[in-house]
């Protein structure tokens, strides 16, 4: 069985962001799995120019080349303001041939809503560049208080269960999706 390339994208480049702590987690229960290899993908990594030019500096020819080269993607969103944060958005923009045709998960965090408000947003964005969202997400609400300082949802097998249930699904599209641009790479598809 070909592991599945995911790239695991931080949302949030905020100074003592939460992102570090449910990302870690995330990137923790996927290393467990043999069926996925993985790449951090952190915002703070590369120069997103708010201009949204056509920019080849070298940072965002790599920021290119990893997307290019992930089956699927994990996107670990918080909710600001009852939506994603700009950061992520500067990230999605500065690709689009290389989302195309591959699979998107989410894990989200936040006040009440457990950042659900930002997924819905996402789904969105993700449409407009050619991406499939997996249905089955991952949400926090008020994870301050729902995780250990181990860096661990305190209620570890229900986390697990939803992750579990969402990588399986992201798994399942991202092979399906790889052997169909394999057999016809997504560009040459036309009306």
């Amino acid at each position: 069985m070909t592991p599945v390339k995911a790239a695991l994208i931080y949302g949030s480049t905020r100074q003592g962001r939460f992102c570090d702590t449910v990302a870690n987690w995330v990137g923790g229960e996927i290393w467990s799995r043999n069926d996925f290899t993985l790449d951090l993908i952190d915002p703070r990594q590369f120069e997103l120019s708010p201009h949204h030019e056509q920019d080849n500096s070298v940072a965002l020819q790599d920021l290119g080349r990893r997307l290019d080269a992930a089956d699927a993607f994990v996107v670990v969103t918080p909710e600001y303001n009852h939506g994603y944060p700009a950061v992520l958005k500067l990230l999605l923009d500065a690709a689009y041939r290389e989302w195309q045709a591959k699979p998107v998960a989410f894990v989200s965090y936040g006040g009440i809503s457990g950042g659900l408000r930002a997924v819905e947003q996402l789904r969105l964005v993700f449409a407009e560049l050619h991406a499939v969202t997996i249905r089955d997400c991952v949400s926090f609400a008020d994870p301050w208080n729902r995780f250990g300082t181990d860096g661990h949802p305190m209620n570890l097998e229900e986390a697990r269960k939803a992750m579990a249930t969402m990588l399986s699904r992201l798994r399942w599209w991202a092979v399906a999706l790889r052997d169909a641009r394999r057999a016809a790479p997504y560009g040459e598809v036309v009306g």
